[in-house]
């Protein structure tokens, strides 16, 4: 590939060093000082990702957020976990394939993994919605949470979604109300919940299943009320706005974390999860096994009156600091 993916552009500088790069390695016998040539490319790749990334804007974060190569819940399910067994079906309808739960185990834990599923081909996508789920996979992960918390087993939430399906069938189904009903269980539950944005967090759909103890976000991941394009539609009445609805929205991850949305921040390998699945794999086991150790030393039996604890106080501003800064 010699020019980046549309909406990427701003790699573009990237792609032309790595190009310069191949030059070398492809011609290193009519080169003499082809190694050092390649060393010095490699250096000025490493730098100049770095630089770009460290300020991309809202939008470009977006774009990042939904890149195709982005690793989704079922790359992590073969590089985070072992012994992942998949459950199917809310027992009422069907099996949504947007939303994947089965049990797993981490390191020395045993755990139930709940995530979106964008699917990587076009016929994968369509048949998961391109990870919208429906209310058959909020069903679905509401009976898994509930037979996790019966046995003792801390819940992983894996949210990318640009949000829930809006079909007409999904709504005849309940789809408000089946969310809602999620947020609800997932608020009462007394066992562990971590929730991880690690690509796009769309509204209801990523609220269904992100009500935990921990919720963290991938470096350059969002979560928002609405999607920039539908937020544009709404307040420009064009999707053409969508930058400047990206701008407004603040739902990156350094924004989430001012707001006290979202715990903690997992770092992404230098240009995105994208570039080093590996890597990013990596990162997420070691913050998943951390937070973990932490939540399982909590007794059971305070664990969710802290998550209630925790969603309470968000959300609370001063409306008047003058008047609560006075004197007594």
């Amino acid at each position: 590939m010699n020019s980046p993916l549309p909406g990427m552009e701003f790699e573009q500088p990237i792609f032309d060093l790595e190009m310069k790069l191949r030059e070398v390695e492809t011609n290193q016998e009519g080169i003499s000082d082809a190694v050092e040539q390649a060393s010095q490319l490699r250096r000025a790749i490493a730098e100049k990702t770095k630089e770009i990334y460290a300020q991309l804007s809202n939008w470009e974060i977006v774009r990042v957020a939904r890149h195709p190569d982005r690793p989704h819940t079922e790359d992590y399910l073969g590089t985070v976990f072992d012994e992942f067994v998949e459950l199917h079906g809310d027992r009422h309808f069907g099996d949504d394939r947007a939303i994947i739960s089965g049990f797993a185990k981490i390191e020395e834990f045993k755990v139930l993994v709940i995530g979106h599923q964008k699917g990587r081909t076009t016929k994968e996508r369509t048949e998961k919605n391109f990870g919208c789920a429906q209310p058959e996979g909020y069903r679905k992960a509401m009976a898994k949470m509930r037979m996790a918390a019966k046995y003792g087993l801390p819940v992983i939430s894996l949210i990318d979604t640009p949000g829930a399906y809006p079909g007409v069938g999904a709504e005849e189904r309940g789809q408000a109300s089946v969310i809602a009903e999620s947020m609800f269980e997932m608020s009462r539950l007394n066992t562990p919940i971590i929730c991880v944005v690690i690509g796009e967090g769309g509204s209801g759909g990523a609220l269904g299943i992100g009500v935990g103890d921990r919720v963290a976000i991938l470096e350059n991941a969002y979560y928002s009320v609405i999607s920039p394009e539908g937020c544009a539609g709404i307040l420009w009445k064009s999707g053409s706005y969508a930058e400047e609805a990206a701008k407004a929205l603040r739902f990156t991850a350094p924004s989430l974390k001012k707001f006290g949305v979202v715990n903690d921040i997992i770092e992404e390998p230098l240009g995105g999860a994208q570039r080093d699945p590996q890597q990013m794999s990596l990162r997420l086991k070691m913050y998943l096994a951390k937070t973990l150790r932490e939540l399982t030393a909590i007794p059971r039996e305070e664990i969710a009156d802290l998550r209630y604890e925790k969603f309470r106080r968000m959300g609370v501003f001063l409306e008047n600091p003058l008047e609560l800064s006075a004197p007594e």
